[in-house]
């Protein structure tokens, strides 16, 4: 098996980036929270800001509720305004467990964000590992969405073209994405991550190539993604380069009657092997075998996937890792 580390060196390092409110266009915003080399990334997703005459509109809410309320009191320092409306992407509570401090804004989400953001509920003990993000938990509240679609809906915030655009299964089985058509700017999600490993826990991994397909075939500048910095559809190349050299991996191991967490042992990641968060490639690789076994789910194998990374971090322990 290819030691990791001896493959990560091989390639630079990547980027850092700064939680900053950043400019893209006339009243369109990225918010990035900040990360880089050997930062854990779990939970430190992005979000958008777009400023209608009257009102705001967020694209995501956030997790932890320190997360969400910096990004409310930042975007409401620069604009002067409230929120009025907040789009859920997807149902990962990364993304929607600030929804309640928007409140009373409509959220809005597919409709199969809305039912997944109820199942799962507010946790039991969020981020109980995280000390630091602790203020305000006590604060959070079940705020699931309020006005669901299932292809596509078009907002107007003065004279800008809002277009809310169902691109799933891919991350989730619910993954929409924000098109702004004049400004060329695309809030891809988390059909997009940038120099940190897409989790795929609840996702479609073949599917996920064909959406990062559609995204390639728009008209798009600018990609603002779910974690990771501001980035272009080239960053989104490495994206689907990841995921289409894990699934080829992932298949000859499988193949072959290798157990994922065997196979996420032994595939060598390259240039990935850099990115933050390499726990992910063993969930991937869960996700791969049960769509080849004819067994996925949009739910998570949790049974399955213990397992796999409990063989995983055997196997990386041993000499030659």
């Amino acid at each position: 098996m290819p030691s990791q580390l001896a493959s990560a060196a091989k390639y630079p390092e990547i980027p850092s980036w700064p939680t900053e409110l950043r400019k893209l266009a006339p009243n369109v915003y990225a918010y990035t929270q900040a990360t880089g080399p050997g930062v854990d990334n779990a939970s430190l997703s992005n979000a958008g800001l777009i400023v209608g005459d009257d009102n705001l509109l967020a694209i995501d809410a956030l997790g932890p509720p320190v997360h969400a309320k910096a990004f409310i009191a930042t975007a409401q320092r620069v604009t002067g305004k409230s929120f009025g409306r907040v789009i859920n992407t997807h149902h990962h509570r990364d993304h929607t467990n600030g929804n309640c401090f928007f409140l009373p804004a409509e959220i809005v989400s597919h409709e199969f964000c809305r039912a997944a953001v109820i199942q799962q509920g507010i946790p039991a003990h969020p981020y109980d590992n995280r000390p630091q993000w602790q203020q305000g938990m006590n604060e959070l509240k079940l705020a699931p969405p309020s006005m669901t679609f299932t292809d596509r809906m078009t907002y107007r915030y003065g004279d800008m073209v809002v277009d809310v655009i169902y691109n799933g299964p891919a991350h989730t089985w619910g993954d929409v994405m924000v098109h702004l058509p004049q400004h060329k700017i695309l809030f891809a999600a988390d059909i997009a991550f940038f120099y940190v490993t897409p989790a795929g826990q609840n996702g479609h991994m073949t599917k996920w190539i064909e959406a990062i397909d559609r995204i390639m075939d728009m008209d798009v500048n600018v990609i603002v993604p779910g974690h990771g910095p501001v980035g272009t559809k080239k960053e989104l190349a490495e994206t689907r380069a990841y995921l289409d050299l894990l699934a080829r991996e992932v298949r000859k191991r499988h193949d072959k009657g290798m157990r994922p967490g065997q196979a996420a042992a032994d595939i060598d990641f390259g240039r990935f092997s850099t990115w933050t968060n390499p726990e992910r490639n063993v969930w991937n690789t869960v996700r791969l075998y049960a769509q080849f076994d004819g067994t996925l789910t949009p739910d998570m194998d949790t049974a399955a996937t213990d397992q796999a990374m409990a063989e995983y971090n055997s196997l990386k322990r041993a000499p030659g890792h």
